[in-house]
């Protein structure tokens, strides 16, 4: 991979590169950083593995901006039965390497190593009953999607391309020293990987990877989007706190559960049939049009989403308008008790295609919640059934959010034990 020509952008280029994976593009991206990433202090890591919110940038409204470079190694271990003691050695070995190479921020290097249920499956007491970690499947009757049951699943995370290459080539044993530090132990003297998928956010990013499949060949993406379908979101105030995320007590208190799907986007009819406000409506809910709250891709509309105030009206909207929206369907189940949100998103673009060399743009959504069955519910309220089953205007995936749009291909189901616990942990550690 060579150096980007005068015509590509340097941002477009480096994220080809974290596409490709290569040797090649880890080079390159090397060649092309300003500057050698601040190095890490092991004792001041968090924690928690999931604490992000405090160590990357925020927007002038306090929303978080997620790391624009990102890497989802999906690995397993390569031995039947519960890993060894010595096992748990390297990988906690392998895992301090990068502890040491970068700082604990978006300049340096975000990550976190997570364990699936088919792991626990390994030890004779399996998962314990105190973590609500089922396994994954199918949460609407409209979609057959794979499951991803590896062992482990390791998200690495960096505003800078060459530190996320450098960080999975130190895992997988093709470094020798990586940021000045001696890669001495690897992830891959113990596990297989088994899939690699790499992602991207952040305004302009989509809009110059839109030549992929599934968005009009007219480019519509606006530069200003963070995301393929053309607005902002994550907002801080509809977003879990990681306090409130995190695991309060058990053997794992601490850490936290996490779901990651992969959804494919098919927005030619988004973008072409819809128009402005009707992509509003879909998205928000036809309040917002109504009351005119929103404003090109959205960022007007600083740390609230101001969903909450429509998600009483979802059945009133499907008759009035023929549609109800993404938001303030799933709004109906995102709320406890006493009003706080309760899933942390973290989602992030892609045109990797699984089994494929072609670009196509997808969506990688990871969520952070303390118990699976949370996320579980809030997609079942995103479903929508019950308003399609009222209203003769809406349908299981027409006039009914986004789901005529976005396809889900792939599910699976972690848990991501407090730091101390990272390398491989018993069910009662």
């Amino acid at each position: 991979m060579t150096p980007p020509p005068a015509s590509r952008s340097r941002r477009e280029f480096l994220k080809a590169a974290v596409a490709a994976g290569s040797a090649t593009a880890l080079a390159a991206c090397t060649d092309l950083a300003d500057d050698r990433a601040p190095s890490g202090d092991p004792s001041a890591k968090p924690a928690r593995q999931h604490a992000w919110n405090d160590y990357t940038r925020t927007d002038d409204h306090g929303n978080v901006q997620l790391p624009r470079h990102q890497t989802l190694i999906y690995a397993s271990l390569r031995a039947d039965g519960p890993p060894s003691e010595s096992d748990r050695e390297t990988v906690e070995a392998a895992l301090g390497v990068l502890d040491e190479a970068y700082e604990w921020s978006h300049d340096g290097l975000l990550f976190s190593v997570a364990y699936s249920p088919a792991y626990f499956d390994r030890f004779d007491d399996g998962m314990p009953e105190s973590v609500d970690l089922p396994r994954p499947g199918a949460l609407s009757p409209f979609e057959e999607p794979g499951f991803d049951t590896q062992d482990a699943l390791v998200h690495l995370a960096s505003d800078r391309a060459d530190v996320v290459l450098a960080a999975e080539h130190a895992l997988t044993g093709e470094l020798e020293e990586v940021n000045g530090v001696s890669v001495d132990a690897t992830l891959t003297d113990v596990v297989s990987v088994d899939s690699r998928r790499t992602g991207f956010v952040g305004a302009g990013m989509p809009a110059e990877r839109q030549d992929a499949a599934g968005v009009p060949e007219s480019e519509p993406v606006p530069e200003e989007s963070p995301l393929f379908m053309g607005f902002t979101a994550g907002f801080a105030g509809n977003q879990a706190s990681e306090d409130y995320v995190t695991l309060p007590d058990g053997p794992f208190a601490g850490g936290t559960t996490k779901v990651v799907a992969n959804l494919r986007q098919r927005l030619e009819d988004w973008y072409v049939e819809q128009d402005y406000d009707e992509r509003v409506m879909e998205l928000f809910s036809p309040g917002h049009v109504a009351d005119d709250l929103v404003e090109g891709v959205g960022n007007n509309l600083g740390a609230d989403s101001q969903v909450d105030q429509y998600v009483q009206d979802v059945a009133e909207h499907a008759e009035t308008f023929g549609r109800v929206g993404h938001a303030q369907k799933a709004a109906r189940a995102n709320r406890d008790d006493d009003g706080r949100v309760r899933l942390l998103r973290r989602h992030f673009e892609s045109t990797d295609d699984i089994g494929s060399d072609d670009p196509v743009a997808s969506l990688h959504f990871p969520s952070l919640q303390r118990g699976v069955t949370a996320f579980e519910e809030v997609r079942r309220a995103m479903n929508g059934t019950d308003v399609a089953a009222e209203t003769p205007a809406i349908r299981q995936r027409v006039n009914n959010g986004i789901l005529e749009y976005i396809f889900v291909r792939r599910r699976g189901y972690f848990l991501v034990p407090p730091r101390e616990l990272r390398a491989l942990p018993e069910p009662d550690p």
